[in-house]
């Protein structure tokens, strides 16, 4: 037994990986169950980037595949509303080959240095067009930073004592103190609007949302959380993404009503928008009687377009969801004027894109409808992306979710 746990076995090697998984993912799950403390945090994300420095080449193939469980097993789970919910287990372990491979290129050598230096380009890859893998993450609440020279700095200060035979063979890891975020070269100040903003949460199943029979309740709710937004005097009251679960540009009567509740309050809600034989996932904004909308940037890979060529688009569109066409898209950012202050638009995934954050941006609305991925840890995990990213830019994002998620990031 002995020689067989340490001897060079495939067992060995998947267990290890599975361990630097659990390092790798950790702050995730203590996130998402209440548990978040700066310093396990930190101790938690170095040892998982030591382990990408120094496990052994089996061992990182076995690491990358449990990341990928880890980090993105409920992807599959969006599958179930489109009729195809038995491809949910193979787009799970998909999610594991693909970061079975990801990862897989640090096994090309064993030298930390040069493992140091792929890990740091990983840091720039998104398969798929897939960003949600953001390796500075890790550090997002810790007393580590997430900028790219911070990451230099903890990649350096765990690789470089390898190469250090004396009695300072540990002093490169004070580079960890100019990693710290107080330190930063390029913090910036997050600032709070002076307006009063409700953020409506909501809980709403997937599977109920589109049905024919939820679309006057859904109104109605809207009603009763105007109203009392209004009674408290809220300036602006947001709805999550698709709130409402229709065309609203094809629904008249809709839009006159809110075009007029809109004198007392300012209202943005998500929906749908038709369009010359296009669909838009969009946010309308009615304010002062007048309405507008802003078009959705960045779709989601596989949920909202498929990231392949048209061929492959095309078949996979027809064969496993109905032949229906892909979301189109904005050309641009989209920036909502609300009372003489500038909101950045930012539906779903597109709060986690550094698209969304170009140019002078100091809030954002984001609008999201987490649903389609109940109960998993999505909701967390985007929420840390969107830590990380006002953090990064000196953001302040109002977020309103269906299903979790639904707060004021900073």
């Amino acid at each position: 037994m002995q020689q067989f746990l340490y001897d060079d076995k495939l067992f060995f090697h998947i267990i290890r990986g599975f361990i630097s998984a659990i390092f790798f993912s950790a702050f995730i799950y203590l996130e998402h169950y209440g548990y978040t403390f700066k310093f396990l945090n930190t101790f938690l994300g170095l040892l998982a980037i030591a382990s990408m420095l120094y496990l052994p080449k089996k061992s990182i193939l076995s690491a990358g595949f449990f990341i990928g469980i880890f980090w993105f097993y409920w992807i599959g789970y969006s599958f179930e509303y489109n009729e195809v919910g038995y491809l949910t287990p193979f787009i799970t372990f998909s999610f594991g080959v693909i970061y079975f491979l990801f990862f897989g290129t640090l096994a090309l050598s064993n030298k930390p240095y040069i493992r140091a230096i792929i890990l740091f380009g990983l840091s720039f890859f998104e398969p798929f067009d897939w960003n949600w893998m953001q390796i500075e993450l890790l550090f997002v609440n810790s007393y580590l930073g997430i900028y790219k020279y911070q990451l230099i700095l903890i990649l350096t200060s765990l690789t470089v004592p390898f190469y250090i035979k004396n009695k300072f063979k540990y002093s490169p890891l004070l580079l960890l103190i100019l990693a710290n975020p107080n330190m930063s070269i390029y913090s910036k100040p997050q600032i709070t609007s002076d307006l009063k903003i409700k953020l409506v949460a909501t809980d709403i199943k997937q599977e109920k949302k589109w049905l024919r029979e939820s679309l006057n309740p859904t109104i109605e709710l809207s009603y009763i959380e105007i109203r009392k937004a209004i009674n408290e005097d809220y300036d602006v009251i947001v709805f999550p993404e698709s709130f409402f679960p229709i065309y609203m540009n094809k629904n008249p009567e809709l839009i006159d009503e809110l075009k007029k509740i809109s004198h007392d309050i300012t209202i943005v809600t998500g929906s749908l928008y038709y369009e010359e034989d296009k669909n838009y996932n969009v946010t309308y904004l009615f304010q002062e009687g007048n309405v507008s909308f802003a078009k959705k940037l960045v779709l989601v890979p596989f949920g909202e377009y498929v990231p392949l060529p048209k061929f492959a688009r095309d078949f996979i569109n027809d064969t496993f969801f109905a032949g229906q066409a892909d979301f189109e898209t904005a050309d641009t950012p989209s920036d909502f004027n609300i009372k003489g202050q500038k909101f950045r638009n930012a539906i779903c995934y597109e709060a986690t894109c550094s698209e969304i954050y170009e140019g002078d941006v100091n809030f954002v609305i984001a609008t999201s409808n987490n649903a389609w991925f109940a109960p998993s840890i999505e909701p967390t995990l985007q929420k840390l992306l969107m830590q990380y990213y006002a953090r990064k830019n000196g953001v302040t994002i109002y977020h309103s979710a269906n299903y979790k998620g639904s707060g004021v990031i900073k």
